[in-house]
């Protein structure tokens, strides 16, 4: 549920998560204005699930960012949101567990079964087994643990990290296709900004050094 792209509104099959454009619970005009600490929760356990588990590096967290994804207010990048969930095509994003996990029961008390959750939109409909209760649905390290099995599962399955990507979503080539090509542009976006984050930790790694050195180069010529 990337902020700024095109709803994919209906899952074909048993994947996980639906792909829309999440609104904010209670304004469907701007974002919601959540503790800024929360949108810290999954991007880690994402990462370090992606390498106990050899996921390609980033794979998952691009996944995460087109179930979950809303823009950060401070930094503008765009990042996974623990308390989303999206039911009947809409997506909403929550400031807290808590009102995420009231706004699934009373979607449940409308009949209403369909329903993704957390930072990997798993479907509670198609994976009734997947947590024993809504709080461990929505917790991060849960959510992506389970995430990461089901992912690994259908890369076992189709023998391609390609195909598992599509297949996450749907099996049905309509809905599949232009998820993983979703998926795949954010994937290159994310590995291009960490290549560029490097590059400024060299750069300023660099100038510290030639600047220390330099300090010290002064400090022999001036021994007073």
């Amino acid at each position: 549920m990337a902020s700024g792209l095109v709803a994919v509104l209906l899952l074909a099959a048993p994947g996980i998560g639906l792909s829309g454009v999440a609104r904010a619970a209670g304004d469907p005009g701007k974002p919601a204005d959540p503790p800024a600490a929360a949108g810290n929760l999954c991007a880690p356990i994402i990462a370090e699930t992606e390498r106990a588990e050899g996921i390609p590096p980033r794979l998952l967290t691009a996944i995460s960012l087109a179930e979950s994804g809303r823009r950060d207010a401070d930094s503008q990048e765009i990042i996974a949101w623990p308390w989303t969930i999206n039911a009947e095509g809409e997506g909403q994003f929550f400031a807290t567990k808590e009102a995420a996990v009231a706004a699934v029961k009373k979607l449940r008390a409308r009949g209403i079964t369909s329903i993704d959750v957390g930072c990997m939109q798993v479907n509670l409909h198609h994976h009734p087994d997947a947590f024993a209760s809504l709080d461990d649905a929505f917790d991060p390290e849960r959510n992506v643990a389970y995430a990461a099995r089901f992912f690994k599962e259908l890369r076992d399955d189709r023998h391609s990290w390609s195909q598992a990507v599509a297949y996450y979503h749907s099996t049905t080539r309509e809905f599949s296709l232009p998820y993983r090509n979703k998926v795949y542009r954010l994937w290159g976006e994310v590995r291009r900004q960490d290549a560029a984050k490097k590059r400024e930790e060299v750069i300023e790694a660099y100038l510290e050094r030639r600047a220390a050195a330099e300090a010290r180069r002064a400090g022999k010529r001036d021994p007073s």
